[in-house]
């Protein structure tokens, strides 16, 4: 039979929760219930309960989770603490085992609040019903039982002291069963502490969120197209996969010395035996000659602020004349040629958006996942600019919120799985027209780069009527 647990979140990317809970789940193939009512399920309430078959899954889930600072052992919650006592009474077959001779520690906490002492006092002596027994350790104690105040926010309020104390929304009370370990990597992977970055490297608890997404986990093999720095391969290959990595421009895998940078920084982290290969390639003249090869593709994808999107290819067309000359050029080499570089152009997010897709099509393992970012105007977007990318087989799973505010920009992490078993051909890359203007939607995140250094503003010949 089912039994309720209670997490409680850290109050970070909580757009980020759920699809997180859910890829977890499904990696450890753990079954779980959410609230049915829409409130308790608020992502950006710091606590939520969670049914679940065995207390073990509760524990896997805290390992692995970036989001979960804590698990606890439901005993009850209310408005107030005579609902809670009541509940919590109900609950006695739960907590009834600890109480002849364990150690315990009992609090009174809050995320948003401090609780005075003597109040604090009062709220454990409440709970003298429960009767135990044991050995009060403050230290080092066989349980720890808490009492969480839930309070509102009270951004922009000017607080005293104790201000609003025992106003709260809700109060939870259970037993930790789990701390959440996983938060930890937050800091060993801080971006600042790296030995090898750049000024795009993907900020740790993002690039974290995100291997979670990928199910990362031993035996699986991940593809990140646009490595940069590496900053995907760290947190996947930490989660015991095995990563290869292309980008267009090798400068940035490399760095300056000797040992490739992303080398250099998997070595810190002690996972270089987990980077299979680097390589230089645009993903649209890849490669790869057969599909099907990879568990997971994730990536950040350049848009053009700090540095641009790129691929093979001249922004203006060589003259017949100019053909020919490079043509009778490469028949005759000079002895003093230097190494050729080829050309680049500019790669607009759209079609590297709906392209990223069909090279996951091609690349992916029937449910296999693409995880990336997808930055857009906050006031265009609309839900229909992720389906615009889309194809035959792939579907979206997750869309979660990264809100910059002020900037007038968000990000959205998305998460899209391979639904089919079909085999494709390689991708062409060519822009496919729609049949009708009628057919055509301009998504949010077209010409991110131009809108971008506008202000995201209309252009100047814009007019209003």
């Amino acid at each position: 039979m089912p039994s309720r647990y209670l997490f409680h979140y850290a109050q970070v990317h909580n757009e980020f929760r759920l699809p997180e809970l859910q890829s977890i789940a499904e990696l450890h193939g753990i079954s779980y219930s959410l609230p049915g009512n829409a409130e308790d399920r608020d992502p950006n309430r710091p606590f939520m309960i969670v049914e679940l078959e065995k207390e073990e899954h509760a524990r896997m889930l805290a390992r692995r989770c970036i989001l979960i600072k804590a698990a606890y052992e439901y005993y009850g919650h209310g408005s107030t603490y005579d609902e809670l006592h009541e509940v919590n009474r109900k609950s006695e077959p739960l907590w009834t085992r600890y109480v002849q001779d364990t150690s315990f520690r009992f609090l009174v906490t809050s995320s948003k609040h401090k609780i005075p002492q003597s109040r604090q006092r009062e709220v454990i002596e409440d709970f003298a019903y429960m009767g135990f027994l044991g050995k009060i350790d403050m230290r080092n104690p066989d349980i720890n039982l808490t009492c969480f105040e839930e309070y509102e926010e009270r951004h922009g309020a000017t607080r005293v002291k104790h201000g609003g104390d025992g106003d709260f929304r809700q109060v939870f009370f259970g037993r930790l069963i789990e701390e959440g370990s996983a938060r930890q990597l937050v800091g060993k992977f801080d971006v600042k502490k790296r030995s090898y970055y750049g000024n795009t490297s993907m900020e740790a608890e993002i690039s974290l969120l995100m291997a979670n997404q990928t199910l990362a986990s031993p035996g699986k093999l991940i593809y990140d197209p646009f490595m940069g720095t590496g900053s995907m391969a760290y947190p996947t290959g930490h989660f015991g996969a095995l990563v290869f990595g292309s980008d267009i421009d090798g400068r940035q895998m490399r760095g300056k010395q000797k040992t490739p940078g992303v080398i250099r920084a998997a070595t810190q982290y002690g996972i270089a035996s987990r980077i299979i290969d680097l390589a230089t390639f645009d993903v649209t003249h890849n490669p790869w000659r057969c599909g099907e090869l990879f568990d997971s593709i994730v990536t950040d994808p350049p848009y053009g602020v700090r540095a641009g999107a790129k691929r093979l290819g001249r922004k203006r067309e060589l003259s017949e004349r100019q053909r020919d000359l490079c043509l009778q050029h490469s028949l005759s080499p000079r002895p003093d040629d230097q190494p050729y570089i080829p050309p680049t152009k500019p790669y607009e997010l759209s079609h590297l958006a709906t392209d990223l897709v069909l090279l996951a099509r091609y690349l992916l393992k029937p449910g296999g996942r693409l995880v990336f970012f997808l930055p857009t105007v906050t006031d265009e977007y609309e839900e229909v600019d992720i389906h615009t990318m889309l194809c035959e087989g792939m579907e979206v799973i997750a869309n979660s919120l990264q809100d910059f505010g002020s900037w007038g920009r968000r990000a959205s992490l998305v998460t899209i799985r391979k639904i089919t078993a079909e085999k494709y051909l390689p991708p062409t890359f060519e822009p496919v027209a729609p049949e009708t203007d009628e057919d055509i939607h301009i998504p949010a995140h077209k010409d991110f780069r131009e809108k971008y250094f506008q202000g995201f503003k209309p252009k100047a010949d814009e007019t209003t009527e």
